[in-house]
């Protein structure tokens, strides 16, 4: 540990103490509104129009934000940016009411066109679990508690 990192997280800034929290998310799109369509379709509030501004942002139920940004604009700040390729960049995991509402929305979404990864099943963990990947190639989990 260097003498930046104290215990407990905590790093001195400004000659106090703090804590960095978890404020937002961020998606890098190739296709702003095919993201946004994508995300509609899983319930977030993104307003109508968005898809013409050059940064989206919305407030997620527990406070938290999802911003969307294209890769046109990171690369207006950041010119050496290139797309990540290989592995997972990002992962987002939507809770559904019950296994049923896992399979609807599953089938809901590949019905849209959206592709698959992995069809719903019953995780030996104790969940009905159901992989969409968005059209930027994330993995979008959906699953619920599985019924006993």
């Amino acid at each position: 540990m260097t003498d930046s990192f104290k215990t407990e997280g905590r790093s001195p800034a400004y000659g106090r103490f703090m804590t960095p929290r978890l404020d937002a998310l961020s998606i890098t799109t190739a296709d702003l509104a095919a993201s946004l369509a994508f995300y509609r379709r899983l319930g977030l509030g993104i307003p109508a129009g968005a898809e013409s501004a050059p940064h989206v942002e919305v407030t997620l139920p527990g406070g938290q934000r999802l911003l969307w940004d294209t890769e046109d604009v990171v690369r207006s700040f950041d010119p050496e940016w290139s797309r990540p390729n290989g592995g997972e960049r990002l992962g987002l995991a939507f809770l559904c009411d019950d296994p049923a509402e896992v399979d609807a929305v599953y089938a809901e979404l590949t019905g849209a066109g959206y592709r698959g990864h992995l069809k719903p099943w019953d995780a030996e963990w104790g969940q009905r679990y159901a992989v969409v990947l968005d059209p930027d190639g994330c993995a979008v989990s959906l699953f619920a508690t599985a019924a006993s």
